[in-house]
């Protein structure tokens, strides 16, 4: 094989396996019609510079590029009786979660940016949104948000939140990039992705889905834009021998201590605290470490 077919070749390799993959990502590869997203002019922008105080502070670029790769979404777990994935041992890439992020918006150029617009078409369309959901498309707000990854870069994401609450949250929001608190990815949740088959990894920072709370019929405060879940692999969900996601075992130990781990009095809890949001961390069965609403469920 000619020497420049070979490095070409090696460098898709590396492009391909070093990339954080998502469920959507990999279904908009199928189709080729993934819309690509294009940023609202900013109607609210503020600039923190910061640095990070808090122990789950995100850690320096060179720690998070020597993590091996994770497609997130890639493996598909066996399932339970009850429809869930298998709670299964966390695999050992994630234990000390610190994945990339994939830049689908132009990240921040200086300090902490945040805006506040109705829901675009093509945004709505590729969101769980639909017209037997218990609020309407008015009542909702699309949201661009400035946060810190685990690479130790600024990036900008996405999220659909109530009308009621949308400035609020971006207070919340520049507390956490203030003190520099990582996220994973911040992205709109996507129609397919709650009937993809459970594979446990998924770390998505995500407000509304028109969803039923879990093991129940009835709505939950994610439905009216009303929830949002932190960084949820290292905050699970977790309710009996159920651990949401299912491969995130290990972060069931609060006293393992690593960043994007929420904690009683952190800055996460206080940033949400101070717009009257309450923390599904304190509830008994479930505890819903990830869970923050305005609703109190």
């Amino acid at each position: 094989m000619p020497y420049r077919i070979r490095v070409v070749l090696a460098l898709t390799l590396v492009l391909v396996v070093g990339a954080c993959v998502t469920p959507p990502e990999q279904d908009a590869a199928r189709r080729s019609t993934e819309p690509q997203v294009s940023a609202p002019a900013p109607t609210t922008t503020t600039s923190a510079t910061v640095e990070p105080t808090e122990s789950s502070a995100a850690p320096p670029p060179s720690t998070a590029a020597a993590k091996p790769a994770w497609v997130v979404g890639a493996n598909p777990l066996p399932l339970r009786p009850d429809g869930f994935g298998q709670v299964l041992p966390t695999p050992p890439v994630l234990v000390n979660r610190s994945l990339p992020t994939a830049d689908r918006l132009p990240p921040p150029t200086r300090g902490y940016a945040a805006t506040v617009s109705a829901i675009p078409d093509d945004v709505l369309a590729r969101s769980t949104w639909r017209v037997d959901c218990p609020v309407g498309r008015d009542d909702l707000r699309y949201l661009t948000m400035s946060f810190w990854g685990y690479d130790g870069r600024a990036h900008t994401g996405e999220m659909i939140v109530n009308a009621s609450v949308a400035r609020n949250v971006t207070k919340v929001f520049e507390e956490l990039f203030k003190n520099r608190f990582p996220l994973e990815e911040m992205r709109v949740t996507a129609l397919p992705e709650l009937d993809l088959h459970p594979t446990g990894d998924g770390n998505n920072t995500s407000a509304f889905v028109c969803r039923k709370t879990v093991r129940s019929t009835t709505w939950s405060a994610h439905a009216y834009g009303l929830a949002i879940d932190i960084n949820p692999f290292c905050n699970p969900y977790i309710r009996g021998d159920l651990v949401l996601p299912e491969l995130a075992s290990s972060y069931v130990d609060r006293k393992n201590v690593r960043p994007g781990m929420i904690f009683a009095g952190d800055i996460v809890v206080r940033a949400f605290r101070s717009i009257g949001w309450t923390w599904g961390g304190t509830w008994t069965s479930p505890v819903d470490i990830q869970h923050f609403s305005s609703t109190g469920r």
